[in-house]
């Protein structure tokens, strides 16, 4: 129990690292440091950061999945809102993932190449998504529009955090963004092709997030 509370313990501290300061400033002495244990008791647990990090992936990966299985299942825009808004949740939650991709790729290719198989998972499940929404007749696309849909999705919800990172804040301005509101901009995306019937839904949702 003691182990597994101590591994716990690192895997925590290496997240919120990683996603305050980035995955390359952050050594493993540093991780133990701020977990309060010695560097070989972190090297007895992870001997070397990859491995920190390959669990924390497989575990962003693990938080995804149930939301790229069910995608094919949404048929509704309010169900949709919810699918991107616990999306965006876990992408900042895991947030170090996305934007440190670069990175990742570089120094751990093999963690890297899941990282990519990852974002052909997203792609499957949006392209899933588009095909219901458009078999529902919540929205009129052809084939090639879903696709390009789709695209559009995995496109928005990967570089969400980069974009966030560069846009200028007035005074007083939250420095992390809303996943809410990043859920409903990318809803918006959806808006040339929804239905008149459907379109009440993005009107309320721009109430509640613009207002």
């Amino acid at each position: 129990m003691a182990g597994t509370a101590t591994r716990e313990k690192i895997l925590q501290t290496s997240l919120a690292l990683f996603n305050a300061q980035g995955l390359a400033a952050v050594s493993t002495h540093r991780i133990a440091a701020e977990a309060g244990i010695s560097p070989g008791n972190l090297h007895y647990h992870f001997n070397t950061r990859e491995r920190i990090v390959e669990w924390l992936l497989r575990r962003f990966e693990d938080r995804l999945a149930p939301l790229n299985a069910s995608a094919g299942e949404i048929r509704a825009l309010d169900d949709l809102w919810l699918a991107l808004h616990l999306r965006f949740e876990a992408i900042d939650a895991y947030r170090f993932i996305y934007r440190d991709m670069g990175f990742i790729a570089s120094e751990h290719p093999a963690l890297g190449q899941r990282a990519q198989a990852l974002t052909g998972e997203n792609l499957l499940a949006a392209q899933a998504l588009c095909e219901s929404l458009a078999e529902a007749g919540v929205i009129d696309a052809t084939p090639e529009q879903a696709r390009m849909l789709a695209l559009q999705i995995v496109f928005t919800t990967t570089c969400w955090l980069g974009f966030e990172q560069m846009v200028p804040r007035t005074p007083g301005q939250p420095a992390r963004a809303d996943p809410g509101l990043a859920a409903y901009y990318t809803l918006t995306l959806v808006s040339p092709y929804v239905s008149r019937e459907s379109k009440a839904y993005l009107d309320y949702l721009r109430v509640k997030y613009l207002r």
